[in-house]
């Protein structure tokens, strides 16, 4: 497929690929599109939940009609292969979505990714999102050819960062009054990892 190219400071670099929302598995879990019969676990496992939406910034869905309507967007969207949405499922029950992880923003000529992610109260603690959020970033960065892959959260939001963190994502700054989500205008620490960073510690690990 021919590629598209741009030069910056000094430097010529490809698009990024844009392959979708394709299905992946890691160890436990099955990452993959979502489908309309996800709706009633979606609303029961997380859309539902104030305290997941909390520092999120949509409101909790009202009724599994509501879900529905999320999903139906979603999935024509799909269409599209800059487009990225998956179901965060377990192996062992790959019909019962416990959350979703997704990109937000894509900034195709500074190959530039932005991940959010939520996931119901019922998994938190055992490093499900750390796991998917992994996922991810070897995507990125080893298919997709991403030069960037980051992520933000409100400052009081802890358990978001340290997810981050244990991605390998490096802890950049705090933006000021940068954010808006469902406790209001709020400051976002921003975390990032550029694909040198990522390539340099896989071979580090590699030669162990």
């Amino acid at each position: 497929m021919l590629r598209t190219s741009f030069v910056c400071a000094g430097k010529e670099r490809s698009l990024m690929k844009n392959s979708g929302t394709v299905r992946m598995e890691t160890k436990r879990l099955v990452l993959r599109p979502f489908v309309i019969e996800d709706a009633g676990a979606m609303f029961r496992n997380w859309a539902n939940d104030p305290q997941v939406t909390k520092f999120l910034s949509w409101e909790p869905h009202k009724d599994v009609e509501e879900t529905k309507q999320i999903l139906e967007g979603w999935i024509k969207s799909y269409e599209s292969k800059d487009f990225y949405t998956w179901a965060i499922a377990r192996k062992e029950d790959e019909g019962n979505v416990i959350g979703s992880i997704s990109v937000p923003q894509l900034d195709q000529k500074a190959g530039r990714v932005t991940v959010g992610y939520c996931l119901g109260r019922n998994w938190w603690g055992h490093k499900i999102m750390k796991e998917a959020f992994a996922e991810l970033i070897r995507f990125f960065f080893e298919v997709e050819g991403a030069n960037r892959v980051e992520a933000l959260h409100d400052i009081r939001n802890v358990n978001s960062g340290k997810v981050m963190m244990a991605c390998g994502l490096k802890k950049e700054g705090t933006l000021r009054q940068y954010g808006w989500n469902n406790q209001g205008i709020c400051d976002e620490c921003i975390y990032g990892m550029v694909a040198s960073d990522y390539f340099e510690g896989k071979q580090r690990w590699e030669n162990k």
